[in-house]
């Protein structure tokens, strides 16, 4: 019973495993291993999310990831639901990550973990700039942090007091 209420909430989301490491810690009784997965979920809508989890076996490590990133999940403004509104910059850790809207039809130029996130948020038309640390996790994290950096026209506008038409112009 309890997965079919489970099921509307995972086929609402994509995922996508972006890295399954293997971890160890030394105890004086030697080396214990674990296994760590980073997992991006998203709606190509605008919503995404990322999580990280850790288990003595790679399918558990993955469950938790994934609940982990349906917790955390972000919303974006997303101009013609196909790219951002402005430049933006996210840094996680020594990863620095621009991201910068890109006309219809240029696709998503961006390698790696900000790729897996930046097509799971459901941008078609961007362009980055990868700098720094190449870590996979935190490449994906200054990717989120960037996206969260952006705000739409509305939101502005609603910050300043004013109405739109006098933000644009």
């Amino acid at each position: 019973m309890q997965n079919r209420n489970m099921d509307p909430k995972q086929k609402q989301f994509e995922e996508l495993v972006i890295e399954v490491k293997s971890v160890v810690k030394v105890n004086k009784g030697g080396r214990q291993r674990r296994f760590s997965a980073t997992v991006v979920v998203g709606d190509r809508k605008g919503q995404v999310g990322l999580g990280i989890g850790k288990a003595n076996e790679v399918p558990d490590a993955i469950k938790k990831a994934l609940q982990a990133a349906q917790k955390n999940i972000v919303r974006i403004p997303l101009i013609d639901e196909r790219t951002i509104q402005h430049d933006a910059v996210g840094i996680a850790g020594a990863a620095k990550v621009i991201i910068k809207p890109a006309s219809a039809g240029t696709g998503v130029i961006a390698g790696g973990a900000v790729r897996a996130v930046l097509e799971l948020a459901g941008v078609r038309d961007i362009l980055s700039k990868s700098l720094g640390s190449r870590t996979k996790l935190n490449m994906a994290n200054a990717t989120i942090n960037a996206l969260k950096s952006v705000k739409s026209v509305e939101s502005v506008a609603k910050l300043r007091g004013k109405t739109v038409e006098e933000i644009i112009g």
